[in-house]
């Protein structure tokens, strides 16, 4: 039996948890000094509450520790695990990668550790992909083969609610401006970059949606929401990408708190990769 582990910042929802068994190791999130585990005792209803009457809480993330991870190779050693698949948020935006090879290092069964060079849904995407692989029967290495490919080729699409929380966090390209309509952003390198600015949410339902769509055929995408606030957006985006031709499943999820924490209340958006294809063309920039 190959077990399949990830970390919380993937944003997995429990319809893809069930699916293929997937065992989620929480990050730690600290708010206004108190700290919680992520899925654990603070979810995303909970964590935005904290925003409420325009506040803006003190929010910091940490990386599960090499013990935590440990314990739980350790747990599905003795569940009867031979081998161990752990897909991770990339380790230019956290040190969770090396914590799991920490553990692996020292644990009872051969563990895999795939630093995905992603973040967010986009880790889920590696781990939908390397389930489907492992429920086909495939081997250790293939799934972590094709989690690697995953990583290099998921898109994002997105608008957030807090671009002064993006600036502080360094995630937000230098430069890019908070005025003249809503920006719609995807990530490059590590940073939020602007790929349109456009006048209200409806146009950005529509920019958000012809990215995805240029990537296609053969999508699976995801789109999330942070709050109520972005509810009407995500299910005003999921709607158009349930309809598209080039979109095969679309599923949703929740951005919790280890992502809620660099884009606020207020966010929605997609992410997205062409199954078993080949990356999808890079969203062109518009002027920030």
């Amino acid at each position: 039996m190959i077990a399949l582990v990830t970390d919380s910042n993937a944003q997995l929802p429990p319809a893809l948890v069930g699916r293929y068994g997937v065992e989620v190791v929480p990050l730690g999130v600290t708010v206004d000094g108190e700290s919680f585990l992520e899925g654990v005792d603070l979810d995303a209803d909970g964590f935005y509450a904290r925003f409420a009457g325009g506040r803006r809480p003190e929010v910091a993330t940490s990386q599960p520790s090499p013990g935590r991870f440990a314990a739980v190779f350790e747990e599905l050693a003795g569940r009867g695990a031979d081998e161990i698949l752990a897909v991770h948020v990339g380790s230019s935006v956290s040190g969770t990668v090396n914590s799991a090879r920490l553990a692996a290092a020292t644990a009872a069964v051969p563990v895999r550790v795939v630093d995905t060079g992603t973040a967010s849904f986009g880790v889920a995407c590696c781990v939908w992909e390397a389930g489907e692989m492992l429920a086909a029967g495939g081997s250790l290495a293939e799934a972590a083969a094709v989690a690697e490919q995953v990583g290099a080729r998921v898109g994002t699409v997105f608008t957030v609610g807090g671009l002064d929380l993006a600036r502080a966090g360094g995630r937000l390209s230098p430069g890019t401006r908070a005025d003249g309509g809503v920006p719609v952003l995807t990530m490059a390198g590590g940073e939020m970059e602007v790929v349109s600015r456009v006048a209200d949410l409806d146009a950005a339902v529509d920019a958000m949606a012809a990215v995805v769509v240029a990537a296609g055929p053969g999508l699976r995408a995801a789109v999330g929401t942070a709050d109520s606030d972005a509810a009407p957006l995500a299910r005003a985006l999921e709607d158009r990408l349930a309809r598209a031709e080039e979109v095969r499943e679309v599923v949703r999820y929740r951005i919790g708190p280890s992502v809620g924490a660099h884009t606020g209340p207020g966010t929605a958006g997609a992410y997205f990769y062409r199954s078993g294809g080949q990356p999808p063309a890079s969203p062109r920039l518009a002027g920030r």
